[in-house]
């Protein structure tokens, strides 16, 4: 388990703010590296803040990210190659599409559970 948690403060003109925070009262600085597509984000920056084992985390957002579709970010520690945390971004007609299937798709289960919970009832009570 890591000793760092991270926090989203806001999403923003193009840049993923949060907070890391250390559970080790003095610790250094951490190393943070956050993947996109596998591949590491440039120009994250790490800044103290006024509170002791807390640190502001910016992260830019890559303008091939910007764009229809879905798009996924991983925070990690570097030294631990832990996932701290992630955040999503959901694009473009994509978007409306897939939460419509995704909405069916729950209604579709809802409705079978519904089904087998109701005929496991009528079972039971003629049992």
């Amino acid at each position: 388990m890591s000793t760092l948690t991270v926090t989203k403060i806001r999403f923003r003109n193009g840049r993923w703010e949060g907070l890391v925070e250390s559970r080790t009262a003095s610790a250094p600085p951490p190393d943070i590296k956050v993947l996109y597509l596998d591949r590491p984000v440039e120009d994250v920056s790490l800044s103290e803040t006024e509170t002791t084992g807390v640190w502001k985390l910016v992260i830019p957002i890559p303008q091939e990210a910007v764009a229809d579709g879905v798009h996924s970010f991983v925070i990690s520690g570097a030294a631990q190659d832990e996932p701290l945390a992630h955040f999503t971004l959901i694009g473009g007609d994509i978007a409306a599409e897939d939460l419509r299937t995704e909405v069916d798709l729950l209604r579709a289960e809802l409705d079978m559970l519904k089904r087998a919970f109701r005929r496991h009832c009528v079972e039971a009570t003629q049992t």
